[in-house]
């Protein structure tokens, strides 16, 4: 479709207003499942790693193909994209809703995961389509960017609502008539685009990366579940990263690559990335462990979890309208760096406190959390944009875009495995049970909760004592190891996000 004529007001604003619900929708199933995993666990009972696969094989499997789509969004059309992406979201919400097995749910993330990777990954290009004016086309990326934001962070509040009056299936299936109805106001109003020059889309790198990610994430999460460090999970790891190596290499000699990684040459770039996915990893894994930590050791109902991370959700929405007034002030080199170290500190103190039940302190770390995640997630963003240069900015917004999405995903997955790992460690040896009890005491506190169901009340009382200390020792690890990650990563931004020519 020509752009020559700008687009009428009510038309360009009717398709912001599609596209941020659509970055809406995608930023609630980051996390709307993390308050309903405690009863989507007593129905499904899966294990300790299939529950950290069924929560974050959405962001993984989005990550991994947003450079993809977008690529192929450019050659067949990006209105297209997006539809055919709002097709597949809405029948893998549907059947995720209905999934029987921890096998079906899994594979309706993967599809969920991959219909919002469709969407995600042309957004930006029609919003340059549609916008033409330097200022509105500014004003709508912030939109847009403040939309998925958003939905992650209201997740939880949203599942804990949905979850306590319908179930966990029903947090999937209040997707579809959203769905429906974008679909038929978005035909109408989203025009039509194609890059009249497409890059070359090179199915070996699609190929090498979503293998190669996949491969290092299984091992790891293999690695956690069992304790030990066996052949198998050695070969997965070096095999995954053999091709993500291959990747990065043939990106390098393509003449059109899928992804540009010279962009990683600039230290600003780089570093910005890297603190991105640090903190947004950290952020989504601390609203993920914490509904679990709230409900399980806290004995919070759904909708109370979700209503206990209001503040953490409200301080991220305050850092992030905050944070351009705090990079004019101190630029975005100490801003970031205050932000990390801040989000650190909160980690720390967390992890000195250990007590789900200590509500009032635990309020003022997630007020610390929230805000410098909320800050360092708009200045890490500015800054991947800002060190690009503007021919490469479509190229820089993929990665940004694939920073947030990657971080959620290996935030989870890692700090997955240490909980599980100090879980089971912290267990003691349970003598008065059966070797198949304590086996599934071990796997999860979801299977301690239904060994506790089937034997005596003593025993029981035991068993959940026992599955708390741990899940509680769990969650201070988790804490422990954040803390530590976000505390190197602010000091990698003081040392290394030095402004061209000037200090600030």
């Amino acid at each position: 479709m020509a752009t020559d004529q700008p687009f009428p007001p009510a038309r360009r604003w009717a398709v912001l207003a599609v596209l941020s619900t659509s970055l809406l929708l995608c930023g609630i199933d980051l996390t709307v499942l993390h308050v309903s995993v405690p009863s989507m666990t007593r129905d499904l009972h899966p294990s300790a790693v299939e529950l950290l696969w069924i929560v974050d094989v959405y962001s993984l499997t989005l990550a991994s193909l947003l450079v993809t789509c977008g690529t192929l969004g450019d050659r067949i059309g990006r209105k297209r994209m997006v539809l055919s992406g709002f097709a597949v979201f809405g029948l893998a919400s549907a059947g995720a809703a209905f999934s029987a097995s921890t096998p079906q749910l899994i594979a309706a993330r993967v599809g969920l995961g991959a219909g919002a990777a469709m969407i995600m990954a042309s957004t930006v290009a029609v919003i340059r389509v549609v916008f033409t004016d330097d200022r509105e086309r500014a004003v709508a990326i912030g939109v847009w960017t403040a939309a998925h934001s958003v939905g992650a962070t209201v997740g939880p509040l949203v599942g804990g609502l949905v979850t306590e009056r319908w179930g966990w299936g029903a947090v999937f299936l209040v997707n579809v008539p959203i769905v429906l109805v974008i679909l038929a106001v978005g035909a109408r109003v989203i025009p039509e685009s194609k890059n009249p020059a497409p890059r070359r889309w090179d199915l070996a790198s699609v190929a090498l990366s979503v293998v190669g990610l996949a491969g290092v994430v299984y091992a790891l999460k293999r690695a956690g579940e069992h304790l030990t460090v066996d052949v198998s999970v050695v070969v997965t790891a070096a095999v995954g990263a053999g091709l993500l190596v291959l990747f990065v290499r043939r990106q390098r000699r393509l003449a059109e690559p899928l992804l540009d990684v010279a962009l990683f040459n600039d230290r600003r770039f780089s570093t910005s990335t890297v603190c991105v996915i640090s903190c947004f990893g950290s952020y989504v894994a601390l609203l993920f462990f914490l509904t679990q930590w709230l409900q399980q050791v806290g004995g919070y109902s759904p909708l109370g979890a979700g209503l206990a991370l209001v503040p953490l959700a409200a301080a991220n929405a305050v850092g992030a309208a905050t944070a351009p007034w705090l990079s004019a002030r101190w630029g975005n080199r100490w801003s970031l760096t205050g932000a990390l170290a801040g989000c650190a500190a909160a980690f720390a103190l967390l992890a000195l406190i250990g007590d789900a039940g200590d509500y009032a302190t635990l309020v003022g770390t997630m007020l610390v959390v929230g805000y410098g995640a909320g800050v360092v997630m708009t200045l890490g963003a500015d800054s991947i944009m800002g060190a690009a240069s503007p021919e490469r900015s479509g190229e820089a917004a993929a990665i940004q875009e694939t920073s947030f999405e990657l971080g959620a995903g290996l935030g989870v997955a890692v700090l997955g495995t240490v909980l599980a790992a100090a879980y089971r460690t912290g267990l003691p040896g349970l003598p008065t049970l059966g070797p198949d009890d304590r086996s599934a005491v071990k796997q999860s506190f979801g299977g301690a909760e239904d060994v506790a169901d089937r034997i005596g009340a003593t025993a029981a009382r035991q068993v959940m004592t026992a599955a708390r200390h741990a899940y509680d020792h769990g969650f201070t690890a988790v804490a422990a190891v954040a803390a530590a990650g976000l505390a190197l990563t602010a000091l990698l931004a003081a040392l290394v996000l030095r402004p061209r020519g000037t200090d600030g």
